[in-house]
């Protein structure tokens, strides 16, 4: 089936109204649950006082993003300001000299806010990793690296490091595990480069350089080494047409989105609800509850969304072109693309997962890159039962589509999609497409909320909510799904421009 398969417009506009109304019904339920029950107890924790311009309370379950925009919004605006003022007075200075820049201020940074004992730590994880990179062999360096993040993740070896480090502030553990973390997979990413360098090898400087780059240090997201080696030391700096007013363009709307999240966040308590399991399994419907948790990933696409595009604003500045935010759960339906940090997937998908995987159409191959994949996402998120449980639901997940793809690919499948026309192909496509959504969800919702509410949101939706639920749910994520893959469609033809043919009445043409 390819991509530019067109549907009718009408059949489009009864997608986007259904869609519309699902979604409007579903957030009126939420708003009722969350304006009758904003004094439960369970909520006390969890449900402050807000913007007094509102006289409602607001949710704030999430530390992040309280940290990130409320706690030490000055703080994190200050460190990266004083970045941005620095970088752009050495850059145009010494443009020459730009990476060490960039990599003292950073190191200061550090210094200042950690102490001499985590500055310290992180140099040791630096110099054990770069006198592997010496080697040359990769899998020294996966060895290496990987034992070097195990003790940062499991116990008694994360306690013991983590006393290191003195001081106690609210933002301690978060800074230590972040930089830790983030700085090991850096030093793995230049220890692989180190093995594809074919004459000598990159200097200890050039790792500290790409290391302590302040606005990736402790929050990501990770660049591989030879993209940032490539443009930090890129001398010709220039500015595409109209860059900086896409880069005030995108700030401004980082702003804006924050700005909404926070209103939101006074009406629908999305965040605080599926903590307290006894209103969500007796007073909330099965269309709030699926609601609530396709809120919850929304939620957290733009949390990544707004959090990456600060930093990458600032990246953008230093003439970087830092990964993108991750795509948008609602334009997912397969499990390929997948994922909520885009730094990390390129990661694993250079390293190991194309690495492994090759072209990704052999069963076997595709299973052991899964697993690999898997197995170090599991020690980079922190194992415990719920990143094992996570991770394998995933793993089968992305193994699982391959399978049916190739059942589908033998005939009579084959056939009969050959036979039946691209745009009931995909109709029949957006069908299991729109299964695989709630699957996706479902696996991802136990990692933000916890395992009781996705399985009680899974038990409900499948087993006590068939047929009528079940498939009502369903029939509201086929339009939705339809909707995206339109607009996959019109991107294409714009990537690839072909001459259109119109599609009118009820009958189907391919484009």
């Amino acid at each position: 089936m390819g991509i530019k398969a067109a549907l009718p417009r009408y059949e489009l506009y009864l997608y986007s109204a259904v869609l519309a109304g699902a979604l409007i019904w579903a957030g009126s339920w939420i708003f009722e649950a969350s304006s009758e029950n904003v004094n439960r107890k369970a909520f006390k924790e969890s449900v402050k006082p807000g913007w007094h311009y509102f006289g409602r309370k607001m949710d704030v379950a999430d530390f992040e993003w309280v940290m990130w925009f409320s706690t030490f919004r000055n703080h994190i605006l200050f460190a990266l300001a004083g970045h941005v003022i620095f970088a752009k007075i050495f850059t145009v200075a010494a443009p020459k000299h730009r990476s060490l820049i960039f990599a003292v201020y950073g190191g200061l940074a550090v210094l200042i806010t950690m102490g001499w004992t985590f500055m310290a730590l992180v140099l040791s994880h630096c110099i054990i990793l770069y006198s592997v990179a010496l080697v040359k062999k990769k899998w020294m360096c996966f060895a290496a690296g990987l034992s070097t993040l195990a003790s940062i993740k499991l116990e008694p070896y994360n306690s013991w490091q983590e006393n290191l480090v003195t001081g106690s502030f609210d933002l301690q553990d978060i800074l230590f595990y972040g930089g830790c973390g983030f700085s090991i997979m850096r030093c793995m990413s230049f220890a692989l480069e180190n093995c594809e360098r074919k004459d000598g090898n990159y200097t200890f400087s050039d790792l500290l350089k790409y290391n302590f780059y302040l606005p990736f240090f402790f929050f990501g997201p990770i660049m591989t080494f030879d993209r940032y080696h490539a443009q930090a030391n890129n001398t010709q700096l220039t500015r595409k047409e109209r860059e900086m007013w896409n880069i005030t363009t995108k700030a401004l709307l980082h702003l804006g989105v924050i700005l909404v999240v926070d209103v939101f966040f006074h009406y629908l308590y999305i965040l605080t609800i599926p903590s307290d399991m006894k209103l969500t399994s007796k007073r909330l419907e099965i269309y709030s509850l699926t609601g609530l948790a396709y809120s919850n990933l929304v939620y957290d696409w733009i949390k990544a969304a707004v959090m990456f595009g600060v930093i990458n604003t600032v990246a953008t500045l230093d003439h970087l072109d830092p990964p993108q935010p991750p795509k948008c759960i609602t334009m997912l339906y397969v499990f390929a693309e997948t994922h909520f940090d885009r730094g990390i997937n390129d990661w694993l998908c250079k390293y190991v997962y194309d690495y492994i995987g090759g072209d990704h159409d052999k069963i076997f191959k595709e299973l052991l890159a899964t697993i690999c994949t898997f197995a170090i996402t599991t020690l980079w998120l922190g194992p415990c039962e719920l990143v094992y449980i996570w991770s394998f639901f995933n793993c089968f997940g992305l193994n699982f589509e391959l399978w049916v793809a190739k059942f589908f690919s033998i005939p009579p499948f084959s056939i009969m999609e050959g036979a039946m026309g691209e745009a009931m192909s995909r109709r029949i496509r957006g069908v299991f497409n729109a299964a695989n959504f709630w699957a996706i969800v479902l696996y991802n919702v136990l990692s933000l909320n916890s395992l009781d509410f996705a399985k009680m949101v899974g038990r409900r939706l499948i087993f006590k909510g068939f047929p009528l639920s079940t498939l009502s749910v369903l029939l509201v994520t086929y339009c939705g799904v339809q909707l995206v893959k339109e607009r996959e469609r019109q991107q294409a033809l714009l990537d690839d421009p072909e001459p259109v043919k119109p599609v009118d009445g009820g009958k189907e043409k391919a484009e």
